[in-house]
Parts: structure tokens; sequence; C-alpha cells
């Protein structure tokens, strides 16, 4: 099988030859981006400006930091605020048909600049405990300006949809470490309708959707699994990982990644080889169930940690393949 034709036959459940593994499997779009913020460097500590006028803090090389100027956290702002459609007009995708047709990967667009994340948008604009009270209070302004994030968000999907790529990405962090960050019932009122425009945009245009989302969030994947998100990137390891695989093997497709808060920086190369044959034993215990192993790491995770992680994959494939 080509790297292509496995990721695609894991997410949908179809027999394939080796577990996939993204590091391997997987391809951005092979195309520049323009610049999306300015006055400094991501990653690097220091501060920057995001296209939607978010300032962001780091106080240490390796994290994107934190959004600390909020342009909207005055309300009085909204009536003169505008989407970046300058940055939608200059973003040139012609070479991705190219690049999708000489490459045998998977292909789907990368992290950066962002794929719709509105809830975390909505936290960038506002500020956090802003948009909460606006949540308890069902505030009229909070919907316009969901709806003003749309008009970026759903033009983005649409030309990236227009593309040969073979997946659409959303990502919205939704989980604390225990609970979703508000109620099931909330986010299903709100956001459940934005996700499956989302979803029915990747859809009607032959792609997979795929979807990331930290913390724990079981509450809302049978919503997502009605609405057709085929994978889900999630921390697993804050979840019961076993009652994951129990209940939705075969519906949607798991994009794992190993415990980011303790494995990789302060575990063994024996702890993450034993997570790993966690992970495939929980979810291959059901057959060819979707799942694609991810390989990606946080700052700070050792790397012996790494090695042994995609090691300990690579075993599992030898296994499998007898």
């Amino acid at each position: 099988m080509t790297p292509r034709e496995r990721v695609k036959a894991a997410l949908r459940f179809e027999q394939y030859d080796r577990i996939p593994i993204e590091r391997e499997d997987c391809s951005g779009p092979g195309i520049k981006y323009p610049p999306w913020y300015t006055g400094g460097i991501l990653n690097k500590k220091g501060s920057y400006t995001d296209l939607w006028g978010c300032k962001w803090f780091a106080l240490e090389d390796g994290v994107c930091g934190e959004v600390k100027y909020h342009p909207l956290e005055d309300w009085s702002k909204l009536d003169s605020f505008k989407p970046p459609m300058d940055y939608l007009r200059k973003l040139d995708l012609s070479m991705v048909d190219s690049h999708c047709a000489n490459t045998d990967k998977f292909v789907f667009p990368a992290w950066e600049p962002p794929m719709p994340n509105i809830f975390e948008r909505l936290q960038h604009l506002r500020g956090t405990e802003n948009l909460f009270m606006d949540f308890a209070y069902g505030d009229s302004r909070l919907f316009k300006l969901m709806d003003i994030l749309n008009e970026y968000y759903i033009p983005l999907l649409e030309k990236w949809a227009k593309t040969d790529v073979d997946a659409l990405h959303i990502a919205d962090d939704w989980g604390s470490q225990n609970s979703l960050l508000i109620s099931p019932e909330m986010w299903r009122e709100y956001f459940k309708p934005i996700y499956t425009s989302y979803v029915n945009i990747a859809k009607s245009h032959g792609k997979f959707c795929l979807m990331h989302s930290d913390g724990y969030i079981e509450a809302i994947l049978p919503d997502l699994i009605e609405i057709g998100v085929n994978s889900i990137n999630s921390q697993i390891f804050c979840m019961d990982i076993e009652k994951l695989a129990a209940l939705y093997h075969h519906k949607i497709t798991f994009w794992g990644e190993i415990d980011r808060q303790y494995i990789q920086v302060f575990g063994t190369p024996d702890e993450m080889r034993a997570a790993v044959r966690r992970l495939a034993e929980a979810f291959f215990q059901y057959g060819f169930t979707g799942f694609v192993a991810q390989c990606c790491y946080t700052k700070g995770a050792l790397q012996a940690n790494q090695d042994a992680e995609f090691d300990e994959w690579q075993r599992m494939n030898d296994a499998w393949a007898k």
C-alpha cells in the first residue's frame, strides 16, 4: 500500500498492511504561507501579533505563548471589527495540486496559519473570562462575532476544499483535564451546527475531515461522529483509553498521541513502550478499528522517549506483518 492508501484505509476502517504513522505516511500541502504575524518570531521568547490583532507573549523558547492583548475585550470595538480577508486573498494554493500529485503521502493542510478554531479564536479576541461570561449571559454580540469569524473560516475551508488535498483540518481545544470547558448541552447548541457546516464543506468535495481537540472531550465524541468527523486527534491519555476503544471502534479514527503531560517529558523509555503497547492492545483487539500513530512531541519531550515510541510502533508493525 502507498502511505496515502494506508491512511485512507484507517479512516475507512478497512484493512491496511501496517499501522499508519503520521511522520511517515502524511505530508503538509507543500506551500509557503504568507506571513501571518508581525513583531516577533514564532516559538521564540518575546511577543508577536497575529493576523487578527491578538498579541501573544512567550516567556521561553519553544512555545507559542499566550494571548495577553485581546482586541475585542471591549465590545464597543465590535462594530468596526473585520476578519483578515486580505490574508485569505494572499493565500496562494496554486501549487498544492502539483504537490499532491507528486507525493504518495496523505496530504492535509498544516497548522499554520491556524485552520478554523472558532472557540479558541473567540477566547483570543475577547479574553477567556469575558467569553465565558458571554456564554453565561447569552450575549447577542457573541453570536455576531461568531458570524464574523465564519466570514473568514468558511471561505478558507472552501478554498482548501477546491484543491487536491486528501482532508480538511479543524481544531479547537475543548477539554480541561477531566471535563468539557462548557456544558455538552451548550456546546451542542452553539457549536455543533458550526462544526457541521465545516464538515459538510469537506464531504461535499470528497474530502475527509480531521479534527484536533485537547483535553477530556469524551462527552462530545458521539456528536463528532454524528456530524461526520472522520478522525479525532486528542489527548486520549486524559480519558479511559480502553473505554474509548470499546465504545467508538469503527466509528471514528483516533489520531493517537502518547501522554504529553507525563510520559513524554518525565517518563522512561520503558514507560513509553508500555504506553504504545497499551494503545495497540486497546484498539486493535477489535480489528481494523481506525488508528493513526501520531509521534508528535511537546517541548521538553526526552529524545530517548521519542526514539522509544517510534521504535515500538515499528515493532508493533513487524508483529502485525507476521
